[in-house]
């Protein structure tokens, strides 16, 4: 690489292929782990690592820290900051550091390791390990490199298939890195059993073993050399270097070791020997001087327990402390002969131990020891012995007064409980059996009492040793024994005396139940009856209401005595609680009813009454109110309603009787229509009476049978009927004018229609059709008629042959369907004297339309557009073209309009 050009002053130039094969994938791969590894065995010392070699330096802390370990001097103190200029910082004091031991850095700035850098890091790295571990190397006066290889070809010469000639691929069987191994460490590998033709088994082998005993990391993979034609260099000889520093000083250092070994042996020996008489001896005299105290110690102990735990410590101390020392006292006389033997041989002088210290002074104390041992036994036995005595009359004591003490738990406080102030009378009678049952209970135990103060006496004479104990328990006991009967007594007092006083108050109670739940029943009805919502129509159901109201007042009286003495009984109940102090629990037992809510209902009761007058007293006016609006509203309509059904009346007997000419008709007709409409101010009041009515809620009204509803829909009738009869006299007129019919034919069409049409409908039914028959010759039974002002198919069919027609079916099917378009079966006037009129009047026909169009075609069957724009006026031509349909008879010509279809289709006779 170009920046390792400078660097004449330590290590030969490279050659120009291996600076163009740097950046080699598989290179780079290598160099990236070897150099990681390398590092990592360096910081590791430190406490840290890298995983990314050229992340990892980037802010320069780690670089430092690396340059320091390797060097062992201290560099400059580092930024702690994360910005930019604080990491170049860093990495600019490592650089120097670098220049500083005479390396040359070219091209390698602090920007570039900052920015992550790949190949200037790996160059900084290896600049690195040239200057602190190859440089340094010198064998035969060659160094660095050249140095290196030489102790690589030294060191491997005795293997056979090992030739080392480079640091790429002289390397890649793995046999080289074996050999190195085992010309050192001969016991780490079999090199025997290795092959030249598998080196990833050679080269795994040398990596683990290097990595496991020699405390080499593992900086290379086999896959990659094995893989690799030509193996990284640099990563090559930066492991290498590793087993260099690991083995070049193993033969000295394993020299001196032996020299120093030989002439410090046998004092290192003698020394330590003595050293360990010492401190035995030391150890033995101690426990000696800790343990006869402990074995002279003859203070009794005051529970059998206790004694029988310094009796199992010293059984301790025969069975686990002493044969130790026994053993240690033996040792010591035997390691004393024996140093004294070295001594000897080795023409030293004899070992003279400290003061206190000699055999015969571990003797001494050890017979002290042994001594004191048979005193305290004996002691141990003949108190355990008289402690048992003890201890059985004092369990005795303690079981029963612990059985005492047990019963009496809680006894007190169970005597002393008030629980019957607030227990109901059948609580109290279940407390006085129960307490009765526990005073037998008590007078069974008077016997234990006696004996627990007998045995405490016993234990006062017998000198007991915790006797102050035993001499309060008893008080205590005894204390607690009259208390309880104190107790006893007074709550057995309590009890009766709570039975007689809840007894009364039970009566009471019963009695206070009894009247009071009629009481409340009447008032609760009272209550409803008194907000009840009552719905009258008339006065005289408000003046019942009111009459019945007036009976219930006059009854509160009597009730409000009952009331108070109803609360009398519950005041004498709280008096008596009061006096006597009795907690009642709960309420009374026989109602749920309580004086509150009797008071309140009652004060319920008297502020409805006032409410319920007033509310009759209003209800009594509205109805007056609403009678006066039934009389005035009945008023008016028994006068509208005849005045409406009378102008009906005439009106139809004007629109029948033939009386003057029709025009004297339709100004009789007008002036009573004038009439009619002055009538309509009745109707608007009598719609605002109706109105005041409704708002009032009246819905029946027994001084009239007439409702808004029927003055309304005869009125509208009125008004239907008056100007549907001008109407057909207008029409009568126009078709008068129209077809030339005189004024005495009209009266002669009227007086033949009128003459079947006896109930005046308008139209003519089965009944009058028969009549019409009879009175041409046909002999036909004849029911009573009524006229409707319509006649059916047949009753019309009658008149016309009364009139001189002679019919067969399918002319009359065809005049039916001119006057009766819709097919109803009737016929009405108006269509009547329409068709008579056509009869009659002289009127175009289909035939003289078509003779018409045929002149204006010029004798041809079809006709053209342009004959009819020119001889019609041009809306009446349009009309004609848009609705002709093509002529298509065999002498049709493009653009021919059948006339004929179109004449028959204006008179109904087909489709237009």
């Amino acid at each position: 690489m170009d920046q390792y050009d400078g660097e004449e002053n330590y290590m030969p130039q490279e050659d120009d292929w291996d600076r163009d094969m740097l950046l080699d994938p598989a290179w780079e791969k290598q160099q990236r782990k070897t150099f990681t590894a390398w590092c990592n065995s360096h910081l590791r010392k430190a406490g840290t690592q890298i995983e990314n070699i050229e992340e990892d330096f980037r802010d320069g802390l780690k670089l430092m820290l690396l340059l320091e370990v390797i060097s062992g001097e201290r560099l400059a103190k580092p930024e702690r900051g994360k910005m930019r200029v604080h990491k170049i910082s860093n990495v600019n004091k490592a650089l120097d550091f670098i220049a500083s031991k005479g390396v040359k850095l070219v091209s390698i700035g602090a920007e570039e390791i900052v920015d992550g850098n790949a190949k200037m890091t790996l160059g900084m790295i290896w600049t690195i390990i040239l200057r602190f571990a190859i440089q340094d190397i010198s064998v035969e006066e060659t160094s660095a490199k050249e140095g290196l290889l030489l102790w690589c070809q030294r060191k491997t010469a005795p293997y056979k298939n090992v030739n080392i000639q480079n640091f790429h691929i002289s390397w890649k069987d793995g046999l080289g890195f074996c050999a190195l191994i085992h010309r050192h460490r001969p016991e780490l590998i079999d090199y025997g059993k290795l092959r030249k033709d598998d080196p990833m088994t050679n080269l795994n082998t040398a990596f683990d073993v290097a990595e496991k005993y020699l405390d080499i990391p593992k900086m290379l993979d086999a896959e990659d050399i094995v893989g690799t034609a030509r193996p990284d260099e640099k990563a090559i000889m930066t492991y290498v270097s590793s087993f260099y520093h690991a083995f070049s000083g193993a033969q000295k250092a394993e020299t001196a070791a032996n020299r120093i070994c030989k002439v410090l042996a046998v004092n290192q020996e003698n020394e330590q020997l003595m050293e360990d008489y010492e401190k035995l001896a030391s150890d033995l005299l101690e426990w000696i001087r800790r343990t006869i105290p402990w074995l002279e110690n003859r203070m009794p102990e005051n529970t059998m327990q206790a004694m029988q735990q310094k009796l199992e410590d010293f059984r301790d101390y025969r069975r686990l402390h002493k044969p130790p020392k026994v053993q240690e006292k033996c040792q010591l006389e035997i390691n004393f002969n024996t140093l004294q033997t070295k001594l000897r041989l080795s023409n030293r002088p004899a070992f003279m131990p400290s003061e206190g210290k000699m055999v015969s002074d571990i003797n001494n104390a050890w017979g002290n020891l042994e001594g004191a041992e048979k005193g305290y036994e004996e002691w141990l036995l003949n108190e355990i012995r008289r402690l048992e005595r003890l201890d059985h009359l004092a369990e005795k004591f303690r079981q029963k007064a612990a059985i005492h003490e047990a019963w009496t738990g809680g006894k007190e406080e169970m005597l002393q409980q008030r629980d019957y102030e607030s227990s109901s009378l059948s609580e109290i009678k279940a407390l006085l059996k129960k307490h009765e049952a526990f005073e037998s209970d008590l007078t069974a135990h008077q016997d234990r009492v006696e004996q627990i103060a007998a045995i405490a006496q016993e234990l006062n004479e017998l000198d007991y040793y915790d006797s102050p104990s035993v001499n309060a328990r008893c008080q205590r006991i005894c204390d607690q024994w009259d208390s309880l009967g104190n107790l006893t007594q007074k709550r057995s007092e309590a009890l009766q005396r709570t039975e007689k006083l809840l007894e009364t108050i039970d009566q009471l109670y019963l009695e206070f139940a009894k009247r009071a739940a009629p009481f409340n029943n009447w008032m609760e009805g009272a209550m409803e009856d008194l907000q009840d919502t009552f719905i009258v129509h008339t006065i005289e159901e408000i003046q019942g209401l009111s009459m019945a109201h007036e009976q219930f007042k006059a009854t509160l009286p009597e009730a409000d005595k009952e009331r108070q003495a109803i609360l009398g009984i519950h005041n004498e109940i709280a008096k008596i609680v009061q006096t006597y102090h009795v907690n009642i629990a709960g309420s009374n037992p026989y109602t749920t009813i309580n004086p509150q809510e009797v008071n309140a209902k009652w004060d319920k009761v008297r502020h409805l009454v006032p409410q319920r007058d007033q509310a009759l007293i209003e209800e009594h006016a509205r109805q007056q109110n609403n009678e006066r609006l039934r009389r005035q509203f009945a008023n008016q309509a028994n006068v509208i309603g005849p005045w409406i059904q009378t102008k009906m009346e005439e009106i139809g007997r004007i629109s029948i009787e033939m009386h003057g000419t029709l025009e004297d008709q339709l100004t009789h007709l007008r002036q009573y229509e004038k009439s009619i409409i002055n009538y309509k101010p009745k109707i608007d009041q009598l719609e605002g009476d109706h109105q005041l009515i409704q708002e009032a809620l009246i819905f029946d009204n027994k001084h009239t049978n007439y409702t808004m509803e029927h003055i309304r829909v005869g009125w509208e009738q009125l008004l239907t009927t008056i100007a549907r009869t001008i109407n057909e006299i207008e029409n009568q007129i126009l078709t008068r004018d129209a077809k030339g019919i005189t004024q005495e034919q009209l009266n002669e069409f009227r007086a033949s229609f009128n003459h079947f049409d006896r109930d005046h409908s308008g139209s003519l039914g089965a009944e009058e059709f028969k009549a019409c028959l009879i009175s041409l010759g046909f002999d036909i039974g004849n029911d009573a008629q009524k006229r409707t002002g319509i006649m059916e198919a047949e009753d019309f069919k009658t008149c016309l042959i009364s009139m001189g027609y002679n019919l067969g079916e399918n002319e009359f099917s065809r005049i039916m369907s001119i006057v009766d378009p819709n097919r109803m079966g009737l016929v009405t006037f108006q269509a009547f004297i329409d068709f008579m009129s056509r009869e009659t009047a002289d009127t175009d026909t289909a035939d003289q339309v078509m003779a018409s169009f045929k002149v204006l075609a010029g004798d041809k069957n079809y006709i053209l557009a342009d004959e009819l724009r020119r001889e019609l006026p041009p809306d009446q031509a349009e009309y004609c073209i848009a609705r002709m349909a093509p002529y298509s008879g065999p002498d049709a010509v493009p653009g021919a309009l059948d006339y004929m279809s179109f004449s028959t289709a204006l008179y109904g006779e087909s489709d237009l």
